[in-house]
């Protein structure tokens, strides 16, 4: 049996991070990981770039 495997590619800074410690994207719902979200990152790169930031902001 495959080990089960509770990763996600954060779709801000692209770090590997445990899916159940993320948040989604607040446009797309995409996952988020709790760095950034602590951070105050709230939108993914692609959304961040949509709505005119270059890259998502970080504190």
């Amino acid at each position: 049996m495959p080990k089960e495997v509770d990763a996600m590619i954060c779709r801000a800074c692209g770090n590997e991070e445990r899916a159940s410690e993320g948040y989604p994207c607040a446009e797309c719902g995409t996952f988020i990981c709790v760095i950034c979200s602590m951070r105050g990152v709230t939108l993914c790169k692609a959304c961040a770039e949509k709505a005119g930031q270059s890259t998502p902001p970080t504190a």
